[in-house]
């Protein structure tokens, strides 16, 4: 396959905005990224203890310090929003921006999002239940000017979103999944899909088992399609790297990049997306070949 292939950049929100935040949004835009997404969490793992921003006010600012590059969220998730505050913010967001944004959206997990508002954890079919109510509402809420809903766990009472997004008939929707009714939410309601590739063997595997599961994935992803009546090549197919069996090991040279995205632009993806380096953390990496990466893996790739 010669499939047309787009890279994107993570940006972790751990920078204070005027010692180097804003800085790494304007390079990301310099260095011809796509867009330049960031995590939706209060806290994240080992950066749970350090400096950890907002996203969206982080990415308002992205706004306001860049004209071209595409801004969004990888992941948001229900864990601690709700449909009808967070379309509210994505439509002043979209508006701010001058419609750069994608929404990457899942079902979140048993990070410390799940306990952070002082709820138990949801067990792994509430978050499906939850995640499978969240997205329709949002997307309605997005594009209708007034919402009712009354869900199991969710509700909006005349919900307005008036002007609606600039980007018609609103933002994207990038959602990640893997599971058959999250993939069916991808496929009814996505304009992209995310992996991260297959977690259980995201440590223990090979690559070549890594590019095996991930097939299966999209298999599963057409199905969802084809029983809607849609072309799975509709959508974008978006990899979040960093997760899979090879790690950090695809930054380490440009030549280990291009064998790494070549494998996976002839699975059929349309979008990797690279961690921006982090010194001292799981996402250390060379900072001049990561921008090495940026401005000559495309050319390299054909």
């Amino acid at each position: 396959m010669n499939n047309p292939l787009r890279l994107s950049t993570v940006i972790l929100p751990v920078r204070r905005w005027h010692d180097g935040g804003r800085d790494q949004w304007q390079r990301a835009e310099e260095l011809g990224f796509h867009t330049a997404y960031t995590y939706d969490h209060l806290s994240w793992r080992t950066f749970r203890d350090g400096p950890w921003f907002g996203a969206v006010p982080t990415l308002t600012a992205a706004a306001a310090a860049t004209s071209r590059l595409r801004l969004g969220t990888l992941v948001t998730s229900p864990n601690f929003r709700h449909p009808v505050t967070l379309a509210k913010e994505l439509i002043s967001l979209d508006d701010i921006s001058d419609g750069r944004v994608t929404l990457g959206i899942g079902a979140g997990g048993n990070g410390f999002d799940a306990t952070a508002l002082g709820q138990e954890p949801w067990s792994p079919r509430e978050r499906a239940d939850r995640f499978g109510e969240f997205v329709p509402l949002l997307d309605r809420l997005l594009t209708e000017d007034a919402v009712t809903h009354q869900g199991t766990h969710y509700s909006a009472d005349e919900a307005r979103n008036i002007p609606g997004c600039v980007q018609r008939p609103r933002l994207p929707f990038a959602v990640a999944a893997t599971g058959p009714r999250g993939l069916k939410l991808a496929a009814r309601h996505g304009q992209a899909w995310v992996t991260t590739g297959d977690p259980k063997i995201s440590k223990t595997g090979t690559p070549e088992q890594s590019l095996t599961a991930i097939q299966g994935q999209i298999e599963k992803l057409e199905k969802a399609c084809t029983d809607i009546g849609r072309d799975v090549n509709d959508l974008d197919k978006i990899l979040l790297t960093g997760f899979t069996p090879e790690g950090g090991r695809p930054l380490e040279s440009l030549e280990a990049f291009v064998d790494f995205a070549g494998r996976h632009r002839a699975l059929g993806f349309t979008e990797i997306a690279l961690h921006a380096p982090i010194p001292d953390s799981d996402f250390a990496a060379d900072q001049k070949v990561f921008e090495q990466i940026a401005t000559e893996a495309l050319g390299r790739l054909g």
